[in-house]
């Protein structure tokens, strides 16, 4: 069977959780039996989004894999930093994600010009149609190649009439000439309070920018406030020039796991199949519905502070957030997160939502800006009895607060932060210290954890050696933290060489646990991250 394609768009506005509707589909589609592979193509022209602001891009989701990306004359990159979607597509389908299945502009327009410099074009006027159009349907029908898949959904990022996404739409246009697909519009249906109405028009416009480009959607997908009334449904059918029962309504859930069971309920896998041509199967989502079930039944709850310097976007701990679900479900527990921004502590803004908390966890991060506020709450945490837990840049800050408050060694920080430090317990890696380029270039992907015997990490994942996934310039330096241990600082986990410093914790602590590791990209909602679980259930007091 050749393979299917179902192309997701979004209008009116971005943040409309387009991508989660993606990864219902997949998943509706997964349920069935058949194969499937993710696909979101980005119009920004960065190859990847590792040198991104958090703030203004998100989450940069980190891949098992690390792909080397070749356009061509010796130029070369790593690429396994890739959009925060694709978390959401390995948290609902389960599927490791290939970081190429990213495609952006940046590595598009990379490829072509790099192969016309080598002549692979010669004679030829390099032009958007058909050389960058050609290039892109490569990518996309190279990941369907690549997972042996019977269906390819394929996201298109940002919102239609986005100049940067023009060429991506046409590519779109173009494959749904020769292959068998279906076409699925996510938009917004504001409801005006005012008034007490849905409003309409901004889906009618973006439905007729789309058919402006030669797309007719074959389904809508609405979100809104409130349910759509039989009037709205008519309207947006009627100016979308689809059925009525091609409408489906995208609610705002408490537990976003729901949406496959709510678009199943309303048709949507029947659909799929009728427009892809599928032969018709029964889907089996009952292990699903236990996970949500989980999820929506606590009936207990529990409240973590989150003390980090990016809170201007919710999505940029997403990964962590939902792995800290994850584990509450496993446990019966609802966890309420706390946002604490780092720069309020140190304005003395934010302690009582620290101190308030059942549990504290100290995020992931680059830069000065924020850090003596993460410091000054490790430093609380270890006062404490509260169970902590710090991932990455958290981790490293709590070792310098472990080296102030337990050392006495003043001013001990890592070197990204304070390159004077007198006590240096961060630093680069000594791979590290001739990089120059910063895209790319990072410790990344999936390496070797050595979990070291009578551990919390070696009782919670109960082995030696496991696999998790790292996005990391700086360590904890061995040398530093062997001083440290006769304070109560034990080294808990190393890589495989035992040079590099995996994670930490605090012996005459209750639970303080720091982790090199990201081991919230391999949480799933069926199969909690073993260290966010032994975390929580220290919250919770199992532990």
């Amino acid at each position: 069977m050749p393979p299917r394609y179902v192309f997701v768009t979004g209008g009116v506005v971005s943040g409309l959780g387009k991508g989660a509707v993606a990864a219902s589909i997949g998943k509706l589609l997964q349920a069935r039996g058949w194969s499937v592979s993710m696909v979101k193509l980005d119009g920004y022209f960065n190859p990847d989004p590792g040198t991104m602001n958090p703030v203004e891009h998100g989450e940069i989701f980190v891949t098992e894999e690390v792909w080397e990306f070749s356009p061509g004359r010796g130029v070369s990159f790593r690429i396994a930093e890739i959009d925060q979607d694709f978390g959401t597509y390995e948290r609902f389908l389960g599927v490791n994600m290939h970081p190429s299945n990213n495609v952006t502009s940046g590595q598009v327009m990379l490829s072509l010009i790099l192969g016309e410099r080598r002549g692979e074009y010669l004679g030829q006027t390099l032009r958007l149609i058909p050389h960058l159009v050609m290039e892109v349907r490569r990518r996309i029908e190279e990941a369907g190649e690549r997972g042996g898949s019977d269906v390819v959904v394929v996201e298109q990022g940002g919102t239609v009439g986005d100049y940067e996404a023009s060429a991506f739409l046409e590519t779109i246009r173009q494959m749904r000439l020769s292959v068998r697909s279906a076409l699925v519009h996510v938009t917004y249906v504001p409801y005006l309070r005012q008034v007490g109405e849905l409003k309409t028009k901004p889906t009618q416009t973006s439905v007729r920018i789309l058919q402006g480009l030669g797309l007719q959607p074959d389904g809508i997908v609405a979100r809104s406030d409130v349910p759509l009334t039989p009037e709205a449904r008519r309207k947006i059918a009627l100016y979308s020039n689809v059925p009525e029962d091609r409408v489906f309504e995208d609610p705002y859930l408490d537990v976003v796991y729901r949406l496959p069971l709510i678009l199943e309920e309303q048709g949507m896998g029947r659909f799929l199949e009728e427009r892809l041509e599928l032969e018709p199967r029964r889907p089996d989502l009952d292990g699903w519905r236990e996970v949500v079930e989980r999820m929506t039944s606590a009936d207990r709850e529990v409240s973590v502070a989150m003390v980090g310097k990016y809170w201007k976007m919710r999505d940029v701990h997403i990964s962590i957030v939902e792995a800290l679900r994850h584990a509450g479900a496993a446990l019966g527990v609802r966890v309420r997160v706390e946002a604490v921004d780092s720069e309020g502590l140190e304005g003395g803004r934010g302690w009582e939502s620290v101190d308030g908390a059942g549990g504290i966890l100290l995020t992931p991060g680059f830069g000065s800006r924020g850090t003596e506020g993460i410091i000054a709450a490790a430093e609380r945490a270890l006062e404490g009895d509260r169970p902590t837990l710090g991932i990455c840049f958290g981790a490293q800050l709590a070792t310098a607060a472990f080296a102030r408050a337990r050392m006495g060694w003043a001013g001990a920080n890592s070197t990204e932060v304070d390159p004077g430090t007198p006590y240096p317990v961060v630093d680069l890696l000594p791979e590290q210290r001739a990089v120059r380029d910063k895209g790319g270039t990072m410790r990344l992907g999936a390496h070797e954890v050595v979990l070291l015997e009578g551990t919390k990490l070696r009782e919670a994942y109960g082995r030696r050696i496991v696999r998790e996934r790292f996005r990391h310039r700086y360590h904890i330096v061995r040398e530093y933290a062997e001083r440290m241990e006769g304070a109560g600082y034990r080294v808990a986990a190393v890589d495989g060489s035992g040079r590099i410093v995996n994670a930490f914790e605090v012996e005459d602590h209750p639970y303080m646990v720091g982790v090199q590791f990201h081991p919230e990209y391999k949480s799933r909602p069926w199969d909690p991250s073993p260290t966010y679980l032994s975390f929580l259930r220290a919250v919770v007091g199992e532990g």
